[in-house]
């Protein structure tokens, strides 16, 4: 069975960055989590899988906060799995 996914988009400033990645994270229902910068070019694309587990995604975030550090507007794509 093939599930629906839909996909949302904030804008954040590099400040926000790595607060709302992990508040998107503790949702759980995410797929997919992709950084842009404000041009559109992909930063980092990041597939989350159910049950990922802090020692795993602790790496991600290290990623996530030196992105957060460099640049000053994002745009956080999220693709979500819809029930």
């Amino acid at each position: 069975m093939v599930k629906a996914k839909r996909e949302e988009t904030f804008k954040v400033n590099g400040e926000e960055l790595l607060k709302k990645f992990k508040e998107l994270v503790k949702e759980g229902n995410i797929r997919r989590i992709s950084i842009k910068e404000k041009t559109g070019r992909t930063i980092i694309d990041i597939p989350l899988t159910v049950g990922v587990v802090g020692f795993v995604i602790a790496p991600v975030l290290a990623a996530v906060g030196a992105i957060a550090a460099l640049i000053t507007e994002c745009t956080i794509t999220v693709e979500r799995e819809m029930e």
